[in-house]
């Protein structure tokens, strides 16, 4: 299995980490021989990992070398509004994008991928993503194998479907494309060689649609560390780690020299959903494989205790907001570019309340922040689920209580996205956009689309 490559970047003269990503156009055997267009940064398809250290300041000068405006939303990542890569931050055709912030969060696996208004879906599935990790030199050494690429593995799981000509076609059912071909970093059929006792995979769910339930075709017990934000606070054992659209998950797994295993993706649990089957609720898929060397180096045991989770409790709230789900809407209303739907003060904790009224699949991120899931119908949220979110799948008819707060970066000109990871459903209109603002002051009025072209 291929390994995104690492970016360089470059250290300017005022300590700048800078990174660059060219959109382009290229093509990717999918199928035996037969080429299929595709979309990537850097190269053909996906794009490299970026890597950053708490503290940092990060740059990245994104062009655009694509036939169409997109975007790159630097999902996960705490940054102000106007650097976020959402719908207003379009880069033209021929376009450079220069955002530029500091990096101020815990050691994550995050992503990049684009955010253009209507044309999420198929900019993704054209193939345009890629990991940024976030290091944290002062954190203590748990345990976790960390040489990138050998002991610590990137995997960004997707589904396609491919004509016999190459060509990627959409059909869509509700939620959206549900592809027959699964790939682990671009590639069917992958093979991981291993040569350690333990390895770590950072399990990214990249595709537009498809929610998977990770697990091993033996059903050996692994260990889940980390969610979308960060290390867990203990170590979660477990045989099945479920990701929906834009969620991650690092897991570590103990290998014994030899040994072949296959990592399966297992029949979701998608609650109480109608007509499953067209959800993906019955597909089972192959993943990828791990395949351990006759003799393997020693790793260290993982601690019992991660992290301390930086307390976000319900009770530090001073606000609450609903947000009802259905449809291709939130709270009633389609997403519109020139309407701001909340208000957030600087520095506030808030309560989320959010519900899916549908019987069919929805998930929500929202930028900026990365929340704490507080309860779910009134019930603490299982272990998986407990740590630093900032993507959350949302069962039908349930009520889930997210804890948030919205430190250091305030623009009332330039709103943030809370959206359904479901690409379809996000491009047909099931988001809203919030403004972080000094306490006291007000929303300005958003432009409309045309607002956050940036020429290069």
């Amino acid at each position: 299995m291929p390994v995104p490559p690492l970016a360089p970047s470059a250290v300017a003269p005022d300590g700048t980490r800078v990174f660059s990503l060219t959109a382009q156009e290229g093509t990717t055997q999918f199928l035996d021989g037969v080429d299929t267009p595709t979309w990537g940064f850097d190269g053909d398809l996906l794009g490299p990992t970026l890597r950053a250290s708490r503290g940092e300041q990060v740059a990245v000068q994104v062009r655009n070398e694509l036939p169409e405006p997109t975007s790159v939303h630097w999902h996960g990542m705490h940054l102000p509004a106007a650097m976020d890569g959402g719908p207003h931050q379009e880069v033209e055709p021929g376009a450079t994008w220069r955002p530029t912030w500091r990096v101020d969060q815990p050691a994550a696996t995050l992503w990049y991928h684009p955010h253009p208004h209507g044309r999420t879906e198929e900019h993704v599935y054209k193939g345009l993503a890629g990991f940024f990790l976030l290091d944290d030199p002062d954190a203590p050494d748990v345990g976790l194998p960390q040489e990138y690429g050998v002991d610590d593995v990137p995997v960004v799981v997707q589904d396609r479907d491919v004509a016999a000509d190459g060509t990627l076609t959409t059909e869509r059912a509700e939620v959206g494309i549900l592809g027959s071909v699964v790939t682990a970093n671009g590639v069917r059929g992958a093979h991981v060689p291993v040569t350690t006792e333990h390895v770590r995979l950072r399990l990214l769910n990249g595709s537009t649609a498809r929610t998977y339930a990770f697990g091993f075709a033996d059903d050996r017990t692994f260990t889940q560390v980390a969610s979308d934000g960060g290390l867990l606070e203990a170590p979660v054992p477990t045989t099945r780690v479920q990701l929906s659209p834009g969620e991650r998950a690092e897991v570590v797994v103990a290998m014994a020299p030899g040994e072949r295993v296959r990592l399966r993706s297992f029949r979701p649990d998608l609650g109480r959903i109608a007509a499953g089957f067209a959800a993906g609720a019955n597909d089972e898929f192959d993943v990828l494989e791990l395949r351990a060397a006759a003799t393997l180096e020693p790793s260290p045991e993982v601690a019992g205790a991660l992290t301390a989770l930086e307390p976000l409790r319900a009770e530090d709230a001073t606000v609450t907001r609903t947000f009802t789900v259905s449809g291709r809407e939130i709270n009633g209303r389609r997403m519109a570019m020139d309407r701001i739907d909340a208000t957030v003060e600087r520095g506030a904790t808030e309560v989320w309340e959010v519900r899916n009224l549908d019987l069919v699949p929805h998930n929500l991120h929202v930028h900026d922040v990365q929340f704490r899931v507080a309860d779910i119908d009134g019930e603490a949220p299982p272990p998986p689920l407990a740590g630093a979110k900032d993507t959350v799948y949302l069962e039908p008819q349930r009520t889930y209580r997210l804890v948030m707060r919205f430190d250091d970066y305030a623009d009332p000109d330039t709103p943030y996205m809370v959206h359904c990871h479901l690409l379809l459903h996000e491009d047909e209109g099931l988001m809203a956009q919030f403004v972080v603002v000094e306490p006291g002051d007000e929303a300005a009025r958003v432009p409309g689309s045309g607002a956050g072209h940036h020429h290069g």
